[in-house]
């Protein structure tokens, strides 16, 4: 509900998602009306709907009206973690990004409603926004928690978790700055350990085969479902090393 190189075509260079239609509630189609101008970031668009325009860097002073830390979540869906985490945290600006409208938009009502002001919404492909729109080092923690798994083995490429991935990753991130997964897939889970793992500029910051849940990660519908269907929910952490 989620890479490096500039070079070559749209489709050749990393990407967070693949685009599916949805129909929106009447709700959810007054939210987009009403609540966008306050939530929806307008980014600058590059050659694709979802993408970013290159050397687009952004001044997150101004589109926050202020400087503060800041956790960005990939594939934010209906925005329940969040939404939580912003309104637990007022002191530290929250940026979701994600390409599904309908939940872009269950998000702007339910962070309305929440009375949230530190949380800014993007539409767009993750991993432009970390390479493209916002500045080196500027992002502290970054969230990937319950990722498309892609389970079907003719799929498995299209995961995000992957050496591409993890260099734009640590390019977004502040020496110190903390990389949060999370997964009900067994096999992505050991994916994402060993991708990271290998990983030029991260380190574990859990002892073990895994690491704990933290505080900050609310029960979500996704890891309800899997839960149900006895999937064990494996959490990672890793530190964004000093250059």
């Amino acid at each position: 509900m989620s890479d490096t190189p500039v070079t070559g075509s749209f489709r050749d260079r990393p990407v967070s998602f693949v685009r599916r239609s949805g129909r929106m509630s009447d709700a959810q189609d007054r939210a987009w009306a009403e609540l966008s101008d306050r939530f929806l970031w307008a980014v600058p668009r590059g050659e694709a709907e979802t993408s970013i325009e290159p050397g687009a860097v952004a001044d997150l002073a101004s589109v926050y009206g202020r400087a503060a830390p800041l956790i960005v979540e990939i594939g934010s869906g209906q925005g329940h973690a969040i939404i939580h985490a912003a309104s637990s945290r007022p002191e530290v600006n929250f940026l979701a990004i994600e390409v599904f409208r309908a939940g872009l938009a269950r998000t702007m009502l339910d962070a309305d409603r929440a009375g949230v002001s530190n949380l800014r919404l993007a539409e767009a492909n993750a991993p432009e926004v970390l390479q493209h729109l916002l500045p080196a080092a500027s992002v502290d923690e970054l969230w990937v928690f319950f990722p498309d798994p892609w389970h079907k083995k003719k799929h498995t490429k299209r995961r995000l978790i992957a050496p591409e991935f993890t260099s734009i990753a640590r390019g977004a991130l502040r020496p110190g700055g903390k990389l949060r997964l999370a997964t009900d897939w067994e096999d992505y889970a050991k994916q994402m350990r060993t991708v990271l793992d290998q990983a030029d500029g991260f380190s574990r910051d859990f002892d073990g085969e895994w690491a704990e849940r933290f505080d900050g990660r609310v029960l979500t519908a996704f890891e309800r479902k899997g839960s149900r269907v006895g999937r064990d929910i494996r959490d990672l952490t890793y530190v964004a090393d000093s250059a």
